[in-house]
């Protein structure tokens, strides 16, 4: 079991950066971890995702070469750099944990409060 932190959202201008953190209570290494976002009246959509030790990383094609996911497992965090935000980036962004590392909202078992992020134009 695992207990999720986010924090490092906040209001930032198109072309600005933030990096998220989220924060994690519990057997952390056991554990792939996701980053996804969403809007209201939208589903949750995935970002990115590592595997347990970093050796794997997924990316939806929208953030490719812009958002950057990384785990420090002797910190028990996780972390999302978003470069080159665009106003389209504005939602409030939740970390995840699964057992292995996907692409699938369903496949991840525990979620944190989520940060907001927002970004203007």
């Amino acid at each position: 079991q695992v207990q999720l932190v986010e924090s490092g959202g906040g209001l930032v201008q198109a072309g600005g950066s933030l990096r998220l953190s989220c924060a994690a209570s519990g057997t952390f290494g056991r554990f792939a971890m996701g980053w996804f976002r969403q809007t209201p009246g939208k589903e949750r959509e995935f970002v990115a995702a590592v595997s347990k030790k970093s050796l794997t990383t997924y990316y939806a094609d929208s953030e490719k070469g812009r958002f950057t996911i990384s785990r420090d497992n002797a910190k028990n965090t996780v972390y999302l750099q978003m470069n080159s935000l665009k106003p389209e980036d504005t939602a409030v962004y939740y970390c995840a944990a699964a057992s292995s590392a996907t692409i699938t909202t369903t496949d991840y078992d525990y979620w944190g409060q989520g940060t907001q992020v927002t970004v203007s134009s």
